[in-house]
């Protein structure tokens, strides 16, 4: 039975993406069957796993307005070792199509309970905003990985976060829960954001990831070869890191979910 989490925060730029496609392929590199799934219509993670957004006859679009399955949809990309439900600029239009329909918030739920047994874990790129589509991945999600850089603003951005999943779980999904933050783009030599890390543990406590992501030039690369950076360069640091990271996540998926 897959276990399915949402990589969400609400404030842009934080490296969801990246730690989305970088924790698939980690996870698929130590052995895990894993669908990533796009849920932002600017398609980057599906272009950032090696698939084309531009020619796909199928994406997550067609699986929310129910005219595909997760299976018809699905595409396996053979440079990264998993699975992908992609996303093009048809999403941004299905926000509008949903309002209209009913179970608006649960169709991604619904859709990918049909391949709960295919994958040991799914992971949801969300937008950085609270729409109809990120709902749709937190009804869908156990937990939220929420990535976050060790700065003052991204600690009014995760109270925000917080808040969401709390009313998303007393309202529409009773098994949400946070399962971690990840520290991302993490750079020991600024003062500050040794501060802001030492907060994080002291304030969320086992709730941090031990895993850190540093931030690496290798990393910052991969997307514009339509790679993973632990597939473009997986003797980087930041490779090495995410390496860790899924490890850690597999850990902590038996301990915190009974796995």
């Amino acid at each position: 039975m897959a276990r399915i989490f949402c990589i969400a925060n609400q404030k842009g730029g934080v490296g969801k993406t990246t730690t989305t496609v970088n924790l698939a392929a980690g996870l698929a590199k130590v052995g895990q069957r894993v669908l990533m799934v796009d849920l932002d219509p600017q398609g980057n993670a599906t272009m950032g796993s090696g698939v084309d957004k531009r020619s796909m006859a199928l994406s997550v679009y067609d699986v929310l307005l129910e005219s595909a399955s997760v299976a018809e949809a699905t595409v396996f990309s053979e440079k990264c070792g998993y699975h992908v439900l992609g996303a093009n600029r048809e999403l941004a239009g299905a926000e509008l199509e949903l309002v209209e329909l009913e179970r608006r918030d649960k169709r991604l739920k619904t859709a990918l309970a049909a391949v709960a047994d295919d994958y040991d874990f799914v992971l949801i790129d969300c937008p950085p905003s609270l729409s109809l589509l990120t709902l749709n991945g937190l009804c869908a999600a156990n937990g939220v990985v929420v990535p976050m850089q060790c700065e003052y603003f991204a600690l009014e951005g995760l109270t925000d976060l917080v808040n969401t999943i709390k009313q998303v779980h007393a309202n529409l999904n009773p098994d949400l829960q946070i399962i971690g933050l990840l520290r991302v783009m993490f750079d020991p030599r600024i003062t500050l954001q040794q501060q802001v890390s030492d907060q994080l543990k002291a304030h969320f406590g086992g709730k941090v990831f031990n895993s850190v992501i540093p931030r690496n030039v290798r990393l910052a690369e991969a997307p514009s070869y339509g790679l993973p950076g632990v597939v473009f360069d997986p003797s980087a640091r930041g490779s090495q890191a995410f390496i860790a990271f899924a490890q850690e996540m597999i850990e902590r998926n038996r301990s915190v979910l009974g796995a």
